[in-house]
């Protein structure tokens, strides 16, 4: 099932680039924009919206106050925060009001990338539970939506989201990538993507196979073995 997705964002290049991301994510397709929660409120009236990428900082108001109306108006339709807003009570009160996910700018593709795929976990698994669940049930369903890293602890300079989006990468290669693949696939350096194969080859989560055939000496290719991260 398609995820219908509205961006709520006043800034216009962050709007259109928010936007973007959207539709190159698989499974998500842009529902509409909206530049004031005002515009939010009249796309909710005419479009079918499974989630909202909420920036904070609105001309109208706060994005706090649109979520608050949408409540009170029964709109129980998913928030993902996507802002600059790093005030604990402004997290405090999104959590209390169902924001589901919050995303802090700046950020990667790769990162935007990990929050909606975090997500559309979250939604599979809510959709094909049972009328009635069992506390495993409801565990793996907030599970999806906690970011939890590989082992103990990642390496300093690592961080989860780029990690999911390695993982994401590799599982939809089964045959495996190598590190300039990858790092090509999640927008980053051969070197950095060299870091991450290899942090989950040691936690045993991806297995090394040498590559042969091109001129010069073999690369090393990756392939997805283990669980996900978070």
């Amino acid at each position: 099932m398609t995820v219908r997705v509205l961006v709520v964002e006043d800034e216009e290049v962050a709007a259109e680039a928010h936007a973007t991301y959207v539709g190159r994510v698989p499974g998500f397709e842009l529902a509409g924009v909206a530049r004031s929660a005002g515009e939010a409120v009249r796309v909710l009236a005419r479009e079918e919206v499974d989630l909202i990428l909420l920036d904070m900082h609105l001309p109208d108001g706060h994005g706090l106050g649109l979520l608050q109306r949408l409540r009170a108006e029964g709109r129980t339709v998913d928030v993902i925060a996507v802002t600059s807003a790093r005030d604990t009570d402004v997290v405090r009160r999104a959590v209390s009001q169902g924001v589901v996910l919050y995303l802090l700018k700046p950020f990667t593709f790769a990162a935007f990338r990990s929050k909606l795929e975090q997500y559309a976990e979250f939604r599979a698994r809510l959709e094909s539970a049972p009328g009635d669940v069992v506390q495993d049930d409801v565990d793996q369903l907030f599970g999806a939506l906690r970011s939890r890293p590989t082992g103990d602890t990642l390496p300093k300079g690592m961080s989860l989201d780029s990690l999911r989006a390695v993982v994401v990468a590799l599982r939809q290669r089964p045959e495996g990538l190598s590190a300039a693949e990858t790092g090509a696939e999640i927008g980053v350096s051969r070197v950095t993507a060299r870091r991450y194969l290899e942090h989950l080859a040691d936690e045993g989560r991806v297995t090394r196979q040498p590559r042969y055939g091109g001129a010069g000496r073999p690369e090393v290719g990756y392939v997805w073995t283990g669980a996900d991260p978070g």
